[in-house]
């Protein structure tokens, strides 16, 4: 009898132990909802790590919708205005895509030729009017700064396309899934930033992130297109030393990852300084023999010149696999952001 009751006790007192634990895991999984209705994405720094964590884990949830495996209507009914300032190909209909996937409805511009812009209107009005129309809204535009002033006029979540120099937070959560998705981890491993770290937002965005996650990072650019300071001393504070470096075969030769990005001309304030670095770096097959087998290329597209279409049918070739990645992001985004994952 006394067995039985002692039996009885601790099988209470474990149940007692695992509901308590299951309690705290529900409840810390309802405060992060909560956190994301209604949230802008302006900045992958606006993002703690276990709120990336849960976008990742969610994302990977998606990947069966994304590919129009499964349906699942959760956002039936919403709809998201699509204010495109500048030119986008992946962005612009990954973010179509995941809305249409989710059952929602997209309105809005690719061509700011024609709309009111053209007539003096303010980006002030022409967000006060795409927020009276709409449950949330995606902005890409040419002035740094221009999605967190959106956010100042707008009462629904505005997810930042990219705001000219400046940050990329859902090209870089697209990133992070990619690299996490074929490395298993980021902590500790090997990342080649290479190419425009001046003027490539998503290299700034990205290069805060890894660091965050403890990835050794190695940036090569030419020497007049270097990461900006600010972005190097973020990395410092959470404790990364980049290595910068001119040498690219040598810097990949250890690498897991290698993420290229085109010169990007369309910011450059002088031509002549665009023709002096375009073509400074070319990954081709012969460079890649100096690197690890298991060695991943990334590039958040579009190239020019800077791979060789050669690469493309290597093992190495991964950018086309991560635009696509785009699509399970960006739904886990909208989900959550309008409809706080239903």
């Amino acid at each position: 009898m006394i067995f039985i009751k002692l039996t009885y006790y601790i099988n209470f007192s474990i149940f007692n132990e695992l509901k308590s634990i299951l309690s705290i895991y529900y409840m810390s999984f309802f405060l992060i909802l909560m956190k994301f209705k209604g949230k802008d994405i302006i900045s992958i720094k606006d993002f703690s790590k276990q709120e990336i964590n849960y976008i990742l884990d969610y994302a990977k949830e998606m990947i069966p919708y994304a590919k129009g495996d499964k349906y699942r209507g959760l956002l039936r009914g919403k709809v998201l205005s699509s204010l495109f300032f500048e030119p986008s190909t992946r962005t612009r209909l990954s973010f179509e895509s995941a809305m249409n996937r989710l059952g929602g409805r997209v309105i809005g511009f690719s061509d700011p030729s024609g709309t009111s812009q053209k007539k003096g209107e303010s980006l002030a009005d022409t967000i006060r009017m795409a927020d009276s129309y709409s449950d949330a809204i995606v902005i890409r535009h040419p002035h740094e700064g221009a999605a967190r002033l959106a956010a100042e006029f707008a009462d629904a979540p505005i997810l930042n396309a990219g705001d000219g120099a400046g940050r990329h937070p859902t090209q870089c959560l697209l990133d992070l899934f990619t690299i996490r998705e074929e490395e298993r981890r980021i902590k500790n491993k090997k990342i080649v930033l290479l190419g425009d770290l001046k003027y490539g937002r998503t290299v700034h965005s990205l290069a805060y992130a890894l660091a965050l996650y403890g990835a050794e990072l190695s940036f090569v650019s030419p020497a007049s297109l270097k990461m900006p300071n600010e972005v190097v001393n973020e990395c410092k504070e959470l404790g990364i030393e980049p290595i910068s470096t001119l040498n690219l075969e040598k810097a990949i030769r250890d690498a897991d990852v290698l993420y290229v990005t085109r010169i990007q001309k369309e910011r450059f304030p002088d031509a002549e300084e665009y023709n002096r670095v375009v073509g400074s770096y070319k990954i081709d097959n012969e460079l890649l023999k100096s690197a690890k087998d298991n060695l991943i290329v990334m590039h958040p597209l579009p190239r020019v010149t800077e791979i060789d279409p050669e690469v493309d049918k290597t093992h190495h070739a991964l950018y086309f696999k991560q635009a696509f990645n785009g699509v399970p992001v960006r739904m886990a985004l909208l989900s959550l952001v309008i409809g706080g994952r239903i």
